[in-house]
């Protein structure tokens, strides 16, 4: 049956009433966000449908019944008063119905119903119907009473962000369910054994890190992974261990967030629910299970309990014999992430090798830069080229996944190179140093032959102060560019070989 509606905004009324005068309120700013980033996403306009003038006293079956078979899908939206509605269960309820009706709730793996928690409820009073469900959380909690706070722009430009950023997730969640369903004419399909490029854990966390976890999870998700749990953990110790157990059984990693919090400790349980996950994929780590232990850099903990679990995992043998600990900024771990998951595999190595002219033939060079400096580095490309050497230079058009693993693949390939320093920030160049620090562990055969910083204008107090063991610092002439200043650079790869 072809759908009226591409999705039904499930809501309690109460909950879309203005905190101030003249706003909007909190649903119909929902509604029209997702609106515009559906359709942005979708490449056209979303048919959205909720009921504003719907009452509780009105013939559901008459109003509501016949049209629920037309809905694609349904967000929930849930608070105090959502849960308590006969109104609103009912029609999770009975849009679950139609969609059995119609072949199923579920395409692929995905469910046809989104949970949005607008305020936190406990899970035992969700509808049952959403209760196995992953909810996207529109809220914090503050972390001086303990208090939800709802993500709204009335709070402030920080939780108008994080509005935004759940939003997004959302939306892009709901674009790619609704591409399914229109690739298959509307028609459920059986659950795949397993999306195509795997499966990983990647542990629930302390609230303080949830933003973190958001992130890492809405990057693998957009490259194509699943990810783990899939379903609320039970808070309750003698149910945890084989929810948690199934999980990381079909998971090709673990991958383990820890902060500041100690975390939720589950009833019937001594340590926390962070503590637990670990335990658990260390004993699924006996078997195979790579696992990464993360720890944001400079972290500072109050808590002795979580003073105590920091220590372990940083002075166990049992730890570091089985699983890798990184204190590295967030976004290395993602890289670190993929690293993992998709490594430089030996049948693309070899053919790599075949393909490439005999040992000594060819020196490359790779000449990395920000996109914002691409032109003004064409002289030190064509200067090079003339010299007889080939020149790479980063990719920026593709997706995030493609621009990453030909960088990688770059600095793994690669004989020298060469960091151009020109409007880019001093961060870039931090950032690029840590990547070349990293590359051995990228598959390299041989290290770097040589490698250099070329500082070019604007000049700057930090590119004039700058001093590194690093690298060769190459300083562009104030006049104009002179192709010898290389020469040191070009000697070093020469003398490499």
């Amino acid at each position: 049956m072809p759908f009226e509606s591409d999705l039904l905004i499930s809501y309690a009324h109460l909950d879309d009433q203005a905190l101030s005068e003249g706003q909007s309120g909190w649903i119909s700013n929902l509604h029209r966000l997702l609106r515009i980033r559906v359709g942005q996403l979708l490449g056209r306009e979303p048919r959205i449908w909720r009921d504003p003038d719907l009452q509780g006293n009105d013939d559901f079956a008459a109003a509501i019944e016949e049209k629920l078979l037309r809905v694609a899908t349904l967000v929930a939206v849930l608070s105090p008063r959502y849960v308590q509605s006969e109104w609103c269960t009912r029609e999770v309820k009975e849009f679950c119905h139609a969609c059995e009706l119609e072949g199923g709730l579920r395409i692929g793996t995905k469910a046809r119903v989104f949970k949005v928690v607008k305020t936190p409820v406990p899970l035992e009073r969700h509808p049952r119907e959403l209760q196995p469900l992953l909810g996207y959380d529109f809220f914090v909690l503050d972390p001086q009473t303990g208090r939800p706070r709802e993500l709204s722009h009335l709070f402030g430009p920080e939780t108008e962000r994080q509005f935004l950023a759940r939003l997004d997730d959302l939306a892009y969640d709901v674009s790619k369910l609704l591409e399914e369903l229109e690739g298959s004419n509307g028609a459920a399909s059986p659950a795949p054994a397993a999306p195509a490029k795997g499966t990983l854990y990647l542990a629930e966390t302390s609230f303080d890190l949830r933003e973190d976890r958001e992130a890492v999870k809405r990057d693998l998700v957009r490259n194509g992974y699943e990810v783990l749990p899939d379903r609320p953990l039970p808070l309750v110790a003698s149910e945890l261990g084989a929810v948690v157990r199934e999980q990381l059984a079909r998971s090709k990693l673990a991958v383990h967030l820890v902060g500041r919090g100690y975390g939720v400790v589950p009833d019937g349980a001594s340590r926390s629910l962070v503590v637990l996950q670990h335990e658990l994929a260390a004993e699924r780590s006996a078997a195979g299970l790579p696992r990464l232990i993360w720890i944001s850099p400079g972290l500072v903990v109050e808590d002795p309990r979580q003073h105590e679990f920091l220590e372990y995992l940083r002075t166990a043998p049992a730890v570091h014999d089985r699983a890798e600990l990184l204190e590295i900024p967030l976004e290395e771990l993602k890289s670190a992430i993929h690293q993992q998951l998709a490594p430089p595999q030996a049948a693309k190595k070899e053919k790599l090798q075949a393909a490439a002219p005999a040992v000594g033939a060819i020196t490359r060079i790779y000449l990395v830069t920000d996109q914002q400096d691409v032109e003004a580095a064409r002289r030190i490309e064509d200067a090079l080229f003339e010299r007889g050497y080939e020149v790479i230079l980063p990719l920026f058009d593709g997706d995030e996944e493609e621009v990453r693993v030909e960088h990688e693949e770059s600095l793994r390939t690669c004989d020298g190179v060469i960091l151009y320093y020109g409007a880019a920030g001093e961060p870039w160049l931090r950032r690029k140093l840590r990547e070349l620090q990293k590359s051995a562990s990228l598959g390299r055969e041989q290290p770097l032959r040589a490698r250099a910083i070329y500082i070019a204008p604007p000049q700057t107090p930090p590119k004039e102060r700058l001093r590194t063991l690093e690298a060769q610092v190459v300083r562009e002439p104030l006049n104009a560019f002179d192709p010898e200043v290389l020469a040191p650079f070009l000697a070093a790869l020469e003398s490499g070989r």
